[in-house]
């Protein structure tokens, strides 16, 4: 069905390109009272999709298929929005200049009412919070460390800047949220391009759905979404980075844009980290030679250099009467990571290491009114080429002192493996929205991605192992309805997942010692969900929403196959499916015209069945996924935000979660498991976050700033084991962490940064004696051309 679908909009995308329809560009400036420019506004097309904000001049342009009748209105923060009703022809250009008037109106109708694109965004029917990226520029961050300040959120790493990072949201983790670009799934794009690699200046802002996902958003989502929204420029723009830090951390990034009077674009992003990550961890060592035994050392790590690289190259058109955009596009990386140790400290590595390539074509295509008015078309394609190589031929046994005893004969630290292999992924999407008059709306979408790894081992090359299909073919198809009022709006819609697996098992045909053959072996899962969501405005000021979603998660490739590392795999892995129950609210409050506060509060319900979590395997040095009956989860986040003016901003965010095993009988028993009702182990169920800020404006000379940002992270002590076995209960302490950031901008283009993180050099850990980074310090200078 998904492969049909996607022919018919082949052809009518091609059909589209030949219309030959004018453009219209609307351009203009915004100024205050004193005929000043305001940078930053936002002007906006009402009813529609297009935006954006102003530059330093006070300019701004918006171009494509825009003949009709509109109301486009323009705001900033202090000032009262001004709107005006505009009717622009086929082919015409027009200006319009706006001037805004400082407190005329209440602050909350400028915040409230004058719709950012944040903020319609916070206004939907769906339990979302909105990172605005912009904010967390000049600071060292990547992307999963800023969605680490984000209520209900837990970023968990294994270690330093490139190390295997865990995202876990409302009591569901790692795959069981989905991550996004711009709307297209990052299910293909490797380990040269993960979040905490991507730095903060490639977005816009994130859009991060907590238990129910848009239909837009296509894809297997069992309990929430990450949407990270790139910056688009309607202007030429280049954009500069570089930091240095603790550790030999170097971070630079590049984005830059060109846009011409005839629609061509030309679009890059690039970015690269680097890190020897030698910081001092704190373990028992035994002497590899005399066996003498020191416990509490403070060793330093030796073997966990990464770096990474990535360029992202689009061209093609914008703004043109056959595609509001259409770009070809290249995604190219490579990374390489040191190994140190196993999925716990007792395991040490001197040479075991990592390199992966992604070189991923793509095609983008959007299009308002597609073929008819009201019609939105989105549809994109990419295929990864690159690959993944573990590489362990050093046979030698570490410890951490960095003594090593070192063996006769071929061998490797864990494997002895030069084992390269494609993962083949591809990914293709087509999502539609149809608007039906002001109130109603229907969207489609169909999202299909393939898998098929190839590998091979040089030193092992007759190993008929590599040769066995490890396959997958997934589709996720969805339909929704919604409805739009002035005070409120709603969403139903329904979901097909599929899934089928082909994979081989061993068997000995002969029962012969070491006779070993192998038989090929399939299985398919087809499964329906559905799902609501509604929201309402008892006041300008007070919003309520409540949603409901029986989602479907199918196991991932590297769940089903392993990921050559810490990760094992299990083929015998179901889809686990969750009833998710979402209840919350907002309110905005302005006081004396200067002060505003936002507070929001949501409670959720999760009832998961056959859930899959993580686990140590057998010998405790890797992790394998597995599922587990029953699951519930109820929780209750809140976050309250203040700001003063332009100047004070300061937030605090708390959330707790009560995930609980529900499965009474363990499959095959008759006897009530030990472990009923236990808190989920190895699951953070209390943390929160504070931030504060504060920027002093026209400091040294007009239009200078020097802001001081402070941001506070905690994370309550859990088990890392079922509470119930045993007498020992190895846990994760408690984490307190706390950041300062010191950002001084000359004329808006300039910035200088300088940050301290972790300044009580407190042990954190995110996984079991795992330990991160301590105290470090980085600079950054960023530089903008428009």
């Amino acid at each position: 069905m998904s492969t049909k679908l996607i022919s018919v909009l082949t052809f009518f995308f091609l059909l589209n390109i030949f219309q030959a329809n004018a453009q219209e560009k609307i351009t203009g400036n915004v100024l205050d009272h004193n005929q000043n420019p305001i940078p930053g506004a936002t002007v906006l097309l009402l009813n529609t999709s297009l935006g954006t904000v102003t530059n330093d001049q006070g300019n701004y342009i918006l171009k494509g298929s825009l003949k009709g009748s509109y109301i486009i209105t323009a705001s900033y923060m202090g000032f009262a929005t001004s709107r005006k009703e505009i009717t622009i022809e086929s082919g015409e250009n027009i200006t319009i200049a706006f001037t805004l008037e400082e407190f005329t109106n209440a602050l909350d109708e400028v915040t409230v009412t004058g719709k950012s694109i944040v903020q319609q965004v916070r206004d939907k029917a769906y339990n979302v919070s909105v990172v605005d990226t912009k904010k967390l520029s000049n600071t060292t961050l990547d992307l999963g460390h800023a969605l680490d300040r984000v209520s209900g959120v837990r970023v968990r790493e294994s270690g330093g800047v490139g190390s295997q990072m865990n995202f876990s949201m409302n009591g569901f983790r790692g795959n069981q949220v989905r991550f996004f670009i711009d709307g297209i799934p990052m299910d293909n794009f490797g380990s040269a391009f993960q979040l905490n690699n991507i730095p903060v200046n490639l977005a816009d802002r994130i859009e991060v759905y907590k238990g129910v996902v848009p239909i837009g958003l296509g894809s297997d989502a069992l309990g929430g979404a990450v949407n990270i929204i790139t910056n688009t420029y309607t202007q030429n723009h280049i954009d500069l980075s570089y930091s240095y830090g603790s550790f030999n951390t170097h971070r630079s990034t590049l984005n830059a844009i060109y846009v011409s009077d005839s629609g061509f674009t030309a679009q890059v992003n690039a970015f690269q980290n680097y890190s020897d990550n030698n910081y001092k961890v704190n373990v028992d060592v035994a002497d590899i030679n005399t066996g003498e035994y020191f416990p509490n050392q403070e060793v330093e790590r030796f073997n966990d250099t990464y770096h990474n690289e990535t360029v992202i190259a689009n061209i093609g058109v914008v703004n043109k009467s056959f595609a509001d955009e259409l770009l070809f596009g290249v995604t190219l990386g490579q990374s390489y990571r040191e190994i140190q140790t196993g999925a716990r400290l007792v395991s040490v590595f001197g040479g075991w290491h990592r390199k992966g390539k992604i070189i991923m074509p793509s095609i983008k295509y959007k299009k308002k009114d597609f073929l008819t008015k009201g019609l939105n078309a989105r549809i994109s394609a990419n295929y990864n080429l690159g690959y993944e190589q573990n590489i362990d031929t050093l046979n030698r046994r570490y410890n951490w002192f960095g003594q090593f005893k070192e063996y006769e004969g071929p061998g490797g630290e864990r494997s002895y493996s030069l084992y390269k292999y494609r993962n083949n992924n591809g990914l293709a999407t087509a999502s539609f929205d149809y608007k039906i008059k002001d109130k109603h709306a229907l969207a489609l979408s169909s999202t299909l991605n393939t898998f098929n790894r190839k590998g091979e081992d040089e030193l092992n090359p007759d190993n008929n192992t590599y040769n066995q299909p490890r396959k997958t073919l997934k589709n996720v198809l969805g339909l929704g309805y919604t409805y739009e009022d002035n005070d409120w709006n709603a969403s139903l819609f329904l979901k097909d997942y599929f899934q089928e697996n082909r994979f081989s098992q061993s068997y000995n045909p002969t029962g012969n010692s070491g006779d070993v053959d192998y038989v090929n072996k399939s299985n398919t899962y087809n499964h329906i969900g559905y799902g609501a969501a509604a929201t309402y405005f008892l006041t300008k000021n007070l919003q309520l929403k409540a949603s409901f979603e029986k989602s479907y998660r199918l196991p991932d490739s590297n769940e089903l196959f392993g990921d050559l590392i810490n990760l094992q795999g299990n083929i015998d892995l179901k889809p686990e499916h969750s009833n998710n129950y979402n209840l919350g609210g907002s309110y905005w409050m302005n006081i004396n015209k200067l002060h505003l506060v936002n507070f929001n509060l949501n409670g959720f319900y999760r009832d998961a069945t056959d859930f899959i979590r993580p686990r140590l395997n057998t010998n405790q040095t890797m992790q394998v996924m597995g599922n587990l009956g029953s699951v519930v989860n109820a929780g209750i986040e809140t976050e309250i935000r203040y700001q003063y003016a332009q100047a004070l901003t300061a937030g605090i965010s708390l959330s707790y979660q009560d995930l609980r095993n529900n499965t009474k009988f363990e499959e095959g028993q008759t006897i009530e498991s030990v472990v009923y009702r236990d808190r989920i182990p190895n699951m953070p169920y209390f943390y929160g976050n504070a931030d504060a800020g504060y920027t002093f404006s026209n400091l040294f000379k007009k239009e200078d700033t020097f802001n001081i940002g402070y941001n506070l992270l905690y994370v309550h002590d859990f088990y890392l084991y079922w509470p119930s076995l045993g007498s020992d209960k190895l846990e994760i302490p408690e984490q307190i962490a706390h950041d300062i950031t010191l950002t001084y901008s000359l004329n808006k283009k300039l910035q200088f940064t300088l940050e301290c993180k972790n300044i009580t050099d407190s042990r954190l850990y995110d996984n079991f004696s795992l330990q991160k980074p301590g105290r470090g310090f980085y600079g950054k200078i960023r530089y903008t051309i428009l």
